[in-house]
């Protein structure tokens, strides 16, 4: 037994004086649990370096990460919803989105280059109202397919979205429809059209312009349906396959032409321009 013992001296420190560590320094992987330093994400695109989880990106980081630096030209930023149905609420939850957001709607459109090749694009974002499309999302896609027809430029959609918003009831469903159209004259007059489904594409997006492209590209992982998986099983009480739904899944199944890696998206992206080009 030892003749001495050290004595543990404990130090607590005065709530004033506990240091605490600034928010958004480190990030989670919802896939792998990894912890990620957010600068390190960012460099990598945000894809973690471990498992390669593709985080969700903003419409900006989209079209930053896209289009030739300093190239976007934006159309129709003013374009907004309204509340056609009177809907409880709902000026308030598009006030916060677009406070939250910084964007005026869950699309953004516009103009730009992709290594040095002119597109029309569009992009969706889930931040807003989990990119739900209404009126004024279907009327801004609408209106860039006409622009892409007008100049003769390829269309090119990132698409994330909840599916059609149900605040804006069947206003909201005939944007299908609309889109739709505006897509068949783009085919009609051999104009190319390119969707990108990222993570979610469900609902009414699914089923109208997000399953339209001339050439359909899907990042990894991606959740892409008509109904979430855990109501098909509901419904059926079947125990759906592994990774149902999922871009890998429908690529199989040839619903997808390619499932293409963010790190490689912009170099595909120019080779297919450079195709539809030639």
């Amino acid at each position: 037994m030892p003749l001495f013992f050290k004595k543990t001296r404990y130090v607590t420190l005065r709530p004033e004086e506990k240091r605490e560590l600034p928010e958004g320094l480190w990030v989670k992987c919802p896939q792998c649990g990894e912890i990620l330093y957010h600068k390190d994400i960012a460099k990598n695109l945000k894809v973690c370096q471990k498992c390669n989880y593709h985080f969700r990106l903003t419409a900006q980081e989209r079209l930053q990460f896209t289009l030739d630096e300093g190239s976007f030209k934006e159309f129709d930023r003013d374009l907004v919803a309204n509340n056609p149905l009177a809907f409880p609420g709902y000026e308030e939850k598009l006030a916060a989105a677009r406070e939250a957001t910084g964007l005026m709607e869950a699309i953004v459109t516009g103009e730009g280059t992709i290594g040095g090749y002119p597109v029309v694009i569009g992009v969706l974002d889930s931040r807003f109202i989990m990119g739900s499309m209404g009126a004024a999302v279907g009327e801004k896609l609408a209106r860039a397919a006409e622009a892409a027809l007008a100049q003769r430029l390829p269309l090119l959609v990132f698409v994330a979205s909840g599916g059609a918003r149900m605040q804006e009831g069947v206003v909201s469903l005939m944007q299908m429809a609309k889109t739709a159209a505006a897509l068949e004259a783009l085919s009609q007059a051999r104009v190319p059209y390119i969707s990108v489904l990222t993570d979610p594409t469900t609902g009414g997006v699914a089923a109208s312009f997000g399953m339209l492209g001339d050439v359909i590209l899907a990042e990894p992982g991606a959740l892409i349906g008509f109904t979430g998986p855990r109501v098909i099983e509901q419904t059926i009480r079947q125990k759906l396959p592994e990774g149902f739904q999922r871009a890998e899944f429908l690529l199989e199944r040839g619903m997808l032409d390619m499932v293409v890696h963010r790190k490689q998206m912009r170099s595909v992206l120019v080779r297919l321009l450079r195709w539809y080009k030639s």
